[in-house]
């Protein structure tokens, strides 16, 4: 039960509060509808009152090389935001629109007396650059520019001005940037040509002195060196055998005058001698004839000495002969023995001149031994130093090489920029491409007199709760049977009804026919309000987020 009548409380409570409200609002009704009105009224008329702002705009979109890049990397890597708040900066700053200012006459009637600072401020903060990007966010692929005036014609044109250098900025800035590169690389590129240069000279140079003992010289110098002991070995041979020649026409000479000292009357015994040197020489040469050739020069020399001897043979042999006939012929002539003293004479001659030859011809062969030995020595000495030469060399090409390869890789940089920028200036790299015409505004976007009239709904909702509430609050009266019996101290035995005079009640209809008429008021003042600025202005055709995704 006690549950029960807490409950009755409980929807009575409720039930009171909600008759309490409606009592207020039949009290104070006016008090509220009145403010509402006032307040929708200022802040809408407000909107007529304030000038106009037009907004024209229009979308550039940023178009993709049309060169694939594989073919042609273009120069400019910069961050396309980055680039195109740097081209912001260029664009809105007072000279670029001083120029569009005097071009358009802007600013001019109430504003003619402005400085051209103050202009610029004013035309910067109607000047708006939104990004466009993609769905997933990660990529521009456009942006929007517009102005705002108070004449749509003017912001049109302006808009136009904006875009326009847009465009001619970016196409500026991007060939400016690939020529810069072009430049620079062609610096760096002349400089790597000078370096180069200095690293084949520095190389030539030490090849010009170390000629002869360079790495690649080796197997020639081994080759020669090679040649030089075989050509040295047989100079010695030959040298040895002039030597033993010599030895034995000094002792063939000795024999000589031994054998004129002893029997001036028997000069035919130098024959044996002589056949006796023929056998040894013919027996010397079969033995050369086993190892070498006939064009052997050795063969050759003692092909010649054999000769020599013959012919000394024969010529002794005919001048024994010569005397023989002249000793049985002659008469009063010499005798047989001073004929055989000439012709051992003549003999001694031959074999002093064959001696002197043989002198010569050892003095000679000195000479070519040591200057083989000469040659041998440096060719040594090259292929000792080659290890020392051939580092010195490597570290000398070291240096070359990395110059070459970077000669090499600037010359191919300068090559593939070269046809960047003439890409760039072929019109052919990223560019802005304006998507639609600078669009002619009808209706003013600022102010936006339709959300004004809810802006103006919403003050007027606020003034009239705030006036009604503080006009119940600053009465104090009490209106209910509840509310007094709350404040009175003891119980209430009886109450005495309210006495209703018929003017008392056509007065209550009277007043509740005018409260609901003013309602009626409130409420069609603010509807045709915001018909009419339906009419006038229409509704928005697009909004921002339309724009963003046309861009897309």
């Amino acid at each position: 039960m006690a549950q029960d009548s807490e409950f009755e409380e409980d929807q009575e409570s409720k039930g009171g509060d909600l008759q309490r409200y409606v009592d207020i609002a039949r009290r104070r009704h006016m008090y509220f509808l009145v403010p509402l009105l006032l307040g929708w009224l200022i802040v809408w008329g407000a909107s007529w009152v304030i000038p106009p702002r037009y907004q024209s705009t229009t979308l550039i979109l940023v178009e993709e090389p049309s060169m694939p890049t594989n073919y042609v990397q273009p120069n400019v890597s910069e961050n396309l935001q980055d680039r195109l708040q740097s081209i912001t900066q260029q664009i809105l700053s007072r000279t670029r629109l001083l120029s569009i200012i005097d071009k358009l006459h802007l600013f001019e009637g109430g504003i003619e007396k402005s400085t051209p600072d103050q202009k610029v401020d004013l035309m910067r903060k109607a000047i708006e650059v939104e990004l466009v990007k993609s769905e997933d966010q990660k990529q521009i692929t456009g942006f929007t520019v517009g102005y705002s005036a108070g004449d749509p014609r003017v912001a049109q044109q302006v808009t136009g001005e904006l875009t326009d250098l847009f465009i001619d900025e970016n196409l500026k800035s991007r060939q400016q940037a690939s020529e810069d590169t072009t430049k620079f690389i062609e610096n760096e590129l002349e400089n790597a040509r000078t370096t180069l240069a200095e690293q084949e000279g520095k190389v030539r140079d030490f090849e010009a002195r170390h000629e002869g003992e360079l790495p690649s010289q080796q197997a020639s110098n081994l080759q020669i060196l090679s040649g030089l002991q075989t050509q040295l070995q047989s100079e010695q041979d030959a040298l040895n055998n002039a030597k033993q020649q010599g030895v034995y026409y000094e002792s063939l000479e000795q024999q000589y005058k031994g054998l004129t000292g002893v029997d001036e009357k028997s000069p035919t015994t130098t024959l044996p001698a002589i056949d006796q040197q023929l056998d040894a020489l013919r027996s010397k040469l079969a033995n050369l004839k086993s190892h070498y050739t006939d064009r052997y020069p050795d063969v050759q020399n003692l092909k010649n000495e054999i000769a020599r001897t013959e012919k000394m043979r024969d010529d002794l042999v005919a001048s024994l002969k010569d005397n023989g006939k002249g000793s049985k012929q002659g008469e009063g002539g010499s005798s047989t023995g001073d004929l055989a003293l000439r012709s051992q004479n003549q003999m001694l001659l031959q074999l002093d001149s064959q001696l002197h030859a043989n002198k010569v011809d050892v003095g000679n062969r000195d000479k070519a031994v040591a200057e083989l030995k000469g040659r041998i020595n440096d060719y040594q000495a090259r292929l000792n130093l080659q290890p020392q030469t051939e580092q010195e060399l490597a570290d000398l090409t070291r240096g070359y090489d990395q110059s070459k390869a970077n000669f090499d890789d600037l010359l191919k940089k300068k090559n593939d920029s070269t046809m960047a920028t003439s890409m760039e200036e072929m019109q052919q790299g990223e560019r802005f491409k304006m998507l639609d015409p600078p669009s002619l505004p009808t209706t003013p976007d600022f102010p936006n007199r339709l959300k004004f009239c809810g802006i103006g709904l919403g003050v007027g909702l606020a003034l009239g709760l705030a006036v009604a509430g503080g006009m119940e609050f600053i009465h104090d009266r009490m209106y209910s049977e509840s509310a007094i019996k709350a404040e009175l101290p003891v119980a209430i035995i009886a109450e005495i009804p309210e006495i209703v005079m018929p003017s008392d009640e056509r007065k209550r209809k009277k007043r509740m026919v005018f409260g609901w008429a003013t309602a009626v008021l409130v409420v069609t003042t603010i509807l045709a309000g915001s018909a009419f600025t339906i009419v006038h202005d229409g509704l928005p055709t697009h909004s921002k987020s339309e724009t963003q995704g046309r861009g897309k």
